[in-house]
């Protein structure tokens, strides 16, 4: 059985700038699923990778209106089967049902969030292959990484010539 081919190519790169540049070539050139690993953060490389996710903040807009309707439709529904008539007071006050309606609301949203947060990135994951190549260990105190994946043996000479062309110091296959 031959053996499979790896999960991609992880380039290693000097400085921030280069690692910029570098996704931005990478994207340029046609590559998709690309990723970047750095020691801090570098407010570039989301722009320079096409990040733009806005399923979140939807997801948190959904869930607030979620919440804000089931705190009031709550309230509205207890009020009308165990109806008090205390001094006059209306029936269904609205006014009052406000801070529950905002506690809701905000319970909502953020577990909505959090959970879409899970879902959309594959969470939990113990265990990634990239831990697998040694250089790795260093994104966290001095090295630049950017990930490139591929599916095919052929299309790793590409990826490779791709990563060498925008000036990658190391390359390293990633294993399955």
């Amino acid at each position: 059985m031959a053996d499979a081919p790896p999960l991609g190519l992880l380039g290693e790169f000097g400085t921030p700038e280069t690692l910029v540049a570098a996704a931005r070539g990478a994207r340029e050139a046609g590559a998709k699923g690309l990723d970047a690993f750095t020691p801090f953060p570098v407010d570039e490389v989301a722009d320079a990778l096409g990040f733009h996710e806005k399923r979140i903040p939807r997801l948190g807009l959904i869930g607030g209106i979620v919440g804000l309707v089931a705190a009031y439709a709550m309230q509205i529904a207890v009020n009308l089967n165990y109806s008090l008539d205390i001094g006059g007071r209306p029936l269904i006050p609205l006014q009052a049902f406000a801070l529950i309606g905002f506690e809701l609301t905000v319970l909502f949203s953020v577990s909505f969030m959090i959970f879409g947060l899970f879902a959309t990135s594959g969470l939990p994951r113990y265990h990634h292959p990239l831990f697998y190549v040694d250089r790795f260990e260093r994104a966290t105190r001095d090295g630049f990484f950017l990930f490139i994946p591929t599916n095919e043996q052929e299309a790793l000479k590409e990826v490779r010539a791709l990563l060498e062309r925008l000036g990658a110091t190391t390359i390293d296959e990633v294993p399955r």
